[in-house]
């Protein structure tokens, strides 16, 4: 089951764009996100790392990995998302991985990189250097940065506890190759509007393969969790007068307390 602290992680609040503003790009990272680098198989990949200021010694950490979307950086998302400013007040570590062409590998040939083994190897070195509580390890992301922890809940499952996909269901190349080992709780924040990843499937921006539906991707899940199939509903209450409204369906009850839960946003897109 996730956590009302996990869930705050992974959901990110309300309706998101793709990609940030010009504004945001001209923003830059936090600071106080350090740049690092890994070699993994011979090539250098990079990411921003988020530490806490105030943790105590040794206490084991939650790890966050932020996925951004296609086209984007990291360094884009620690002010996208707020994610930082979480993770200090919450008490856990952010990564924000960097892809080597501007896309990441969720199996619709935008990059041929094993985006797969980075994450593996990236968790590795987290392991080694910080106390990370292997548990508590969750990925999130944006449009093909939300494909891709789509793919991690199919190919790594027994590093990742959690994902959460905004702007993204599941690719239709990946349904056929999704093996999970284990139960993974899993996040989906969609809307109804959105002219790039169509909530019922079909072809993602034009040229960029192709999504199965949210109902769809949520129905994959709620089998391999085996949570209950009818959710507890509600529609959360309004923020803001975007024109937008949010309903939540929580499937929970599953293998090794996992649940699904679904963001739709009305008029979001």
């Amino acid at each position: 089951m996730l956590t009302s602290g996990a869930t705050s992680v992974l959901a990110w609040q309300g309706a998101q764009e793709h990609h940030p503003s010009r504004r945001e790009r001209r923003k830059g990272a936090n600071p106080d996100d350090q740049k690092r680098q890994i070699n993994v198989a011979g090539t250098t990949r990079s990411y921003l790392l988020y530490i806490p200021h105030s943790i105590p010694k040794n206490h084991p950490l939650p790890l966050l990995l932020v996925f951004h979307g296609g086209g984007g950086h990291s360094y884009n998302m620690p002010r996208f998302t707020g994610f930082d400013e979480l993770a200090e007040s919450r008490g856990f570590l952010v990564a924000y991985p960097e892809s080597t062409n501007g896309h990441w590998n969720d199996t619709r040939n935008l990059s041929p990189a094993d985006d797969v083994g980075f994450v593996r190897a990236l968790i590795s070195e987290l392991e080694r250097s910080y106390p990370v509580d292997p548990g508590r390890v969750y990925a999130t992301g944006i449009s093909n940065g939300g494909f891709f922890s789509q793919r991690l809940a199919c190919d790594l499952t027994d590093r990742i506890t959690a994902v959460a996909s905004v702007a993204a269901t599941m690719p239709e190349t990946l349904l056929p190759v999704c093996h999970p080992t284990r139960p993974v709780s899993v996040i989906f924040m969609q809307g109804t509007d959105d002219p790039l990843v169509h909530i019922e499937g079909g072809a993602v921006a034009r040229t960029h393969g192709r999504n199965i539906s949210l109902s769809d991707a949520v129905r994959f899940w709620l089998d391999h969790d085996q949570t209950a199939k009818k959710p507890a509903a509600s529609d959360l209450p309004h923020h803001d007068s975007n024109g937008t409204s949010v309903h939540r369906d929580i499937y929970s009850g599953g293998k090794q307390d996992t649940e699904v839960v679904v963001y739709t946003i009305r008029g979001g897109g």
